[in-house]
């Protein structure tokens, strides 16, 4: 089971573009009759049939006709849009070093541009790590490749809970264990930048208090009583641990700790590897932020409705009190049913540009390393209560 949630983002459902008024259902499978069909007999005074040789019907089906593409441009344009496509593919090839087919002497215009194309398209899907599209761009002035990388979350609420970390402090066993990975929470928060619940400009800050706010509207009941308690200790612990991870010392002795700490059973090691990943991306990417490869918004201006078409990523990534209970059951039901009426997700994009000018060369491993990371964090401490004693 993946922890990083306890429920995929809208019910395990992919993003949608659009609802669609009915579904046809699947076919499951084929089933037999229940009878064997009865044939009818056939007339003794049947016409004979008369059929055009064989051989002229099997030469037409073995012909391939590539489809007529009409050009309403003139010669000189054709030119031109040939030559830039040709220079833009030879740089798209050098960049992922991949040895393009050869179709500009082979096929006549524009059938060699259409073929180079899915060729490229082809070699790309199997060797670049993250591919998603790639797009031909004709503008006024050229013609141009442009390719996106995108590293993709699954549809997964990356959600790092604080009460099982709080637990572990106070579990003389596994002390250690717990001020290691204050270095790790510290890190994910000062340096990754993932969001932390207790903080008013979160989006689960917001989400906690308006479900406070529905208990406390309702009549008092033992069991609003218990709902009432969860939440003060969702506030009591968040801020309590807050005070540690907030503290940058606990980057500056991060790989003390690293070094210091002891593995006695699986546990252990399941927490120093997890402390070792992180450390290794603070020191590789100093400052790097979960956010830094958001894909910009193509919104139009006039479109007001921008933000409530579209998952953000501050949505899905951040602290949380705990991945249990029924605060969190409450909370993750409105999360799916209001990610439900979304159409689309943000998530970490690269694009580049094969135009002439200097092409970028980020990569999404940062991304990729750091959501492995996310997901091995929060299954750990999904799963420490089995461990404890």
């Amino acid at each position: 089971m993946n922890y990083a949630t306890q429920q995929n983002i809208g019910n395990n459902q992919h993003t949608r573009t659009e609802k669609a008024t009915a579904i046809t259902p699947t076919v499951g499978r084929v089933r037999r009759l229940d009878a064997k069909t009865k044939r009818c007999k056939r007339s003794s005074g049947r016409q004979r049939e008369i059929r055009t040789d064989s051989n002229a019907t099997n030469g037409f089906l073995k012909c391939t006709f590539l489809p007529k593409l009409k050009t309403a441009q003139s010669v000189q344009v054709c030119q031109k849009t040939e030559r830039d496509f040709y220079q833009s593919l030879s740089k798209l090839a050098r960049h992922y070093s991949i040895e393009p087919m050869q179709t500009r002497q082979d096929y006549s215009y524009p059938y060699n541009m259409v073929l180079a194309m899915w060729d490229m398209d082809n070699q790309l899907k199997r060797t670049v790590a993250n591919w998603d599209s790639l797009k031909l761009i004709q503008d006024s002035q050229k013609t141009f490749f442009v390719s996106e990388e995108k590293y993709d979350t699954g549809t997964t609420l990356y959600y790092i809970p604080i009460v099982p970390l709080f637990k572990m402090l106070h579990d003389p066993k596994h002390k250690k264990n717990a001020q290691l990975l204050i270095s790790v929470y510290s890190y994910l928060y000062h340096i990754a930048d993932i969001p932390y619940y207790r903080q008013e400009e979160s989006y689960l800050y917001w989400l906690y208090e308006m479900h406070k706010d529905w208990v406390e509207q309702d009549d008092e009941t033992e069991e609003m009583e218990t709902y009432k308690r969860e939440f003060s200790i969702a506030e009591y612990i968040g801020d309590s641990v807050a005070q540690r991870l907030f503290n940058r010392i606990n980057l500056t002795v991060f790989e003390q700790r690293l070094n210091l700490f002891k593995s006695r059973d699986t546990f252990d090691r399941e927490c120093w590897q997890i402390a070792c990943n992180a450390f290794d991306l603070y020191t590789e990417y100093p400052t790097a932020s979960v956010f830094r490869n958001a894909p910009i918004p193509e919104q139009d201006p006039y479109d007001d409705d921008y933000e409530n078409e579209v998952i953000g990523m501050q949505k899905y990534i951040s602290f949380i009190a705990d991945t249990k209970g029924w605060l969190y059951e409450s909370l993750s039901d409105s999360i799916n049913n209001e990610f439900n009426e979304y159409g689309a997700i943000e998530e970490p994009t690269i694009t580049k540009q094969f135009d002439g000018i200097e092409i970028t060369t980020n990569n999404l491993d940062f991304e990729n390393r750091l959501f492995v990371l996310l997901d091995d964090l929060c299954t750990l401490l999904h799963n420490y209560k089995t461990v404890e004693k």
